[in-house]
């Protein structure tokens, strides 16, 4: 027999429990005073974001916001005519913070929030102006008990949202007005980026989905069975209808890439040519700016893969490097296609496919292996060159800076590599099933399945961004008018439309 030593709460029940013998205390003043004698187990403890982690995503969305400015800027304006360098870079820097702006005011609560009936394909506003954000919000990643600061997520979204539709501009590069720009973006991201972003970038929290899978594992009857079922379906049924059907994108194949580059394209036939397009020689400017933008570009650009992660964790070192071979396997690759074709290896063929194997690895960057992604880098090239060179030439439309035959295109060979390339079999990570409570979250890969589902997000991004923007174009040009005169065109954007010059000789 041992004797234990009382405890405060132990002394407290026995004095009430005196107090009440003698008359002093009644029942009920008993009942609140006196500590539960068996306490209910105690709540989880809230998660806790990693430090690390959350350094690691404020890198990272300063690495993608040095993409835009400056990093696509330079790379624009490097590839148009002097007189309308200002011009682009303009345009890049003020979509760049009007999105700023429209996302934290209703643009985050769009793509990321639940609408009830309406969430698999757009999000509420119960968000907007950050309404219930804070600085101890939290918002989950892709791994069960991991959590990030929510102004970390929303700061690194943002930033994706800010180079989407400045990507969009070279298409229409040196013909479209200032005001036709900015009221185009703002309706463009509204009612095309914010969707899409939606569609295949809101899931449900990983924990959530583990917590009632568990539940309905551990359910004893059949009326338990069914109502744990119903919370399962409810919880995963909360999410984007493309990443519902299992579509997989990285870091931005189909919400960025086919997203922008086919409204591009749009713009591009729908705005019209360059005066003189096909008549006048239009070489690029200076293409020392646009190998500094490339430049910035790769480098920024493993925030905007490897920041995917949401984590400082092997998936963010996977996305980083399958991020590196695949860039540099796509500079070599147009390179040596266009030393075979030409005659000549160009500084700017070696910059347009470092981009293009840029697009190609984002939607794969987290789910492919190496070698998968070193494949991926060396296929992109060749067909992006066969698209701006022969295919543009065929059919005489003028985008002005390849941002359909490299955006687009290498967004589409990325997004269906991706269905490929995530094959365990073939070096990649494999699908994530967090129902799959005793199988560690492993899912199971099926070709067939997994290619339907990529083809059905590369087809509803091109029928709703191509459609949309030219329903928004047709809209900008009754209100403002998309194109300035031929006068101002021929004299230059910059004195025309900003009153200045990006060179005073």
């Amino acid at each position: 027999m041992t004797f234990e030593r009382p405890t405060r709460a132990g002394l407290a029940i026995a004095a009430i429990a005196l107090l009440c013998a003698a008359g002093f205390v009644d029942a009920a003043m008993a009942q609140t005073a006196a500590p539960a004698a068996a306490p209910a187990a105690a709540a989880a403890p809230a998660l806790v974001p990693n430090k690390g982690d959350t350094v690691w995503m404020l890198i990272c969305s300063a690495l993608v916001l040095m993409m835009s400015v400056p990093g696509l800027a330079l790379f624009y304006g490097g590839l148009v005519r002097a007189k309308n360098m200002a011009s682009v870079l303009t345009q890049v820097f003020a979509i760049v913070a009007m999105v700023g702006v429209i996302w934290t005011l209703y643009g985050y609560s769009m793509a990321f929030t639940d609408s009830g009936s309406m969430t698999p394909y757009v999000g509420g506003f119960g968000k907007a102006f950050l309404h219930g954000v804070d600085m101890n919000s939290v918002a989950p990643t892709f791994s069960n008990g991991v959590v990030i600061p929510e102004f970390a997520y929303f700061v690194f979204q943002m930033t994706f949202a800010m180079i989407t539709p400045a990507l969009i501009v070279g298409a229409f590069a040196e013909r479209i007005k200032f005001s036709a720009v900015m009221l185009f973006i703002l309706l463009w991201v509204t009612f095309i980026y914010f969707p899409i972003a939606h569609w295949v970038w809101f899931i449900p929290a990983p924990d959530d989905v583990a917590a009632a899978a568990k539940a309905l594992a551990a359910a004893a009857d059949g009326a338990a069975k069914t109502a744990a079922q119903a919370k399962l379906d409810e919880i995963t049924g909360g999410a984007g209808w493309l990443a519902a059907a299992g579509a997989l994108d990285f870091a931005g194949g189909t919400v960025v890439h086919i997203n922008a580059g086919i409204a591009g394209l749009v713009g591009a036939l729908i705005v019209g040519k360059r005066v003189g397009y096909g008549r006048d020689l239009m070489p690029p400017h200076s293409l020392t700016m646009t190998m500094i933008g490339a430049s910035l570009l790769w480098v920024g650009w493993f925030g905007f893969n490897a920041g995917s992660n949401l984590e400082a964790s092997g998936g963010a070192v996977l996305a980083f490097v399958n991020t590196m071979v695949a860039t540099a396997a796509a500079a070599l690759s147009w390179l040596l296609c266009e030393w075979i074709l030409k005659g000549k290896p160009s500084l700017l063929g070696i910059c347009s496919g470092a981009v293009a194997g840029l697009v190609a690895v984002t939607p794969a960057s987290g789910y492919a292996g190496v070698i998968g992604a070193l494949v991926l880098g060396l296929i992109v090239s060749p067909v992006c060159l066969f698209f701006v060179s022969t295919v543009k030439n065929t059919f005489h439309y003028d985008d002005a800076l390849d941002v359909f035959g490299v955006h687009c295109v290498g967004g589409i060979i990325g997004a269906l590599g991706t269905g490929i390339l995530v094959n365990p079999a073939l070096g990649g990570v494999g699908i994530t099933d967090y129902t799959n409570i005793a199988g560690n979250n492993a899912g199971t890969y099926d070709l067939v399945t997994q290619m339907i589902a990529q083809g059905k997000a590369v087809c509803a991004t091109l029928v709703w961004s191509g459609v949309g923007s030219a329903i928004l174009y047709k809209i900008v040009d009754v209100l403002v008018g998309l194109r300035p005169t031929v006068e101002a065109e021929r004299e230059g954007l910059d004195i025309n439309d900003h009153g200045e010059r990006a060179y005073n000789m």
